[in-house]
């Protein structure tokens, strides 16, 4: 068993969650409870959650695992069984919060469902995260993030406008919705702790990505502007983009605002710039963007990378070259910010994760230890949580119904 210390901390200490959930979104929203020292148990099964297969390995141990399920619990039942679906059950009714992402219905389909659960525990708060929803003609479509970023218009937006629209390289839908269902579960405490009363939170892929086109939906409604790609630019603000410089390497800059315009123009020995017409405000820059914004890439390309940051530095003019995860690793805000944790692992030796967001002051979050293996932590959980004794344990391993370390694995008939 890991030996890991479990010590108390951070403001969701003691609230304890059952995560069903699965791949991305219901797991990265059980993480960030964790990270705030909730007590997460993962309900996972025997050959685990497709997560692990995810991304690089190391020494054959998911890297990925390491991160979105750490500081969590990790038991393995088989929710293909009643027995096993009765066991996650005890589990669910005496905890706070329940945070699963299977296709709506699911749930229901397994005994499991909020009706069910919370009848037993009035108080419970379910985060449900799906593609399209609990409910509306899409509620039982597949749910994968990139299908849902293209329904949510989000996708139609990002990229160069004369290709077709990319993917960013990571799972952007799912986070987005996970991190909309963790902040829905934390206003759910907040009213139960008036109405001693749980709800659920109903936490859409789609609706997550399409919450971020808020600023094309009036522009539609009033002008019947459709939008569009626009590549590095951002529409109507300018200078807001990336820029080349002269060892063929890109500075990004955003200086649409007067006042960071008025300093802009000075630290390119064109001060005359803000008393232009054509430049004179923030809505005549974004009126005549593409001029703007060719003014400004012919003073950057007049200067290497490093030249061009320290002048826009000294000017405070907000920019900054694009980060590789190389120039991550060397950057000292990153170190000085914790935002690169390194932790001591078992499987991996160490391994180095993404930092706690955001940081409190008073009651600061942390990470406990890494993700651990399938069923790491089986036996302890039945054991401390259900009440269940060692002869039991061994009887559902041999059955199939549980699976983990340092317990029988099942019985073979020949």
């Amino acid at each position: 068993m890991n030996k890991e210390k479990e010590t108390e901390f951070g403001p969701l200490s003691g609230l304890q969650v059952i995560e069903l959930g699965s791949t991305i979104a219901g797991p990265f929203c059980a993480r960030l409870m964790a990270d705030f020292g909730a007590d997460v148990i993962k309900v996972e099964q025997a050959e685990g959650d497709a997560v692990r297969s995810f991304s690089h390995r190391f020494q054959g141990y998911s890297l990925y695992n390491a991160s979105i399920q750490r500081g969590k619990k990790i038991v393995s039942i088989n929710l293909r069984t009643e027995r096993g679906r009765q066991l996650v059950k005890q589990l669910c009714v005496r905890a706070d919060i329940v945070v699963e992402n299977f296709r709506a219905g699911s749930l229901e389909k397994w005994g499991l469902g909020y009706e069910t659960l919370s009848a037993k525990n009035p108080g419970l708060i379910m985060v449900r995260i799906s593609g399209f929803g609990q409910d509306g003609p899409y509620s039982d479509r597949g749910g994968y993030g990139v299908v849902c970023e293209a329904v949510s218009g989000l996708r139609e937006i990002t990229g160069d406008p004369d290709r077709p629209p990319p993917r960013a390289a990571t799972s952007l839908a799912d986070y987005i919705a996970g991190l909309y269902g963790a902040f829905g579960a934390m206003m759910a405490l907040h009213e139960r702790a008036k109405s001693g009363k749980g709800q659920v939170i109903d936490s859409a892929l789609y609706e997550g990505s399409f919450s971020f086109m808020e600023p094309h939906i009036p522009a539609f409604e009033k002008l019947g502007v459709i939008a569009k790609r626009a590549g590095p630019l951002l529409p109507g603000n300018s200078p807001n983009s990336i820029y080349p410089t002269r060892d063929n390497r890109y500075i990004l800059l955003a200086a649409a605002s007067d006042a960071v315009f008025g300093r802009l123009a000075k630290a390119m020995g064109q001060p005359e710039l803000i008393k232009i017409p054509n430049f004179s405000s923030a809505v005549a820059r974004a009126e005549n963007q593409v001029e703007c914004d060719e003014i400004v890439a012919k003073w950057t390309h007049t200067l290497d990378l490093e030249d061009v940051e320290i002048a826009l530095s000294q000017a405070k003019v907000p920019a900054a070259r694009i980060y590789t995860v190389k120039d991550i690793f060397a950057d000292p805000h990153y170190h000085a910010r914790d935002m690169l944790v390194n932790l001591d692992d078992e499987n991996l030796g160490g391994v180095t994760l993404t930092g706690v967001v955001p940081k409190l002051s008073n009651t600061p979050g942390k990470i406990r230890w890494a993700g651990r293996g399938i069923g790491d932590d089986t036996a302890k959980v039945l054991s401390d949580v259900l009440k269940i004794n060692d002869k039991e344990i061994d009887d559902l391993a041999r059955e199939g119904i549980i699976h983990g370390r340092e317990i029988p694995e099942k019985e073979k008939t020949e």
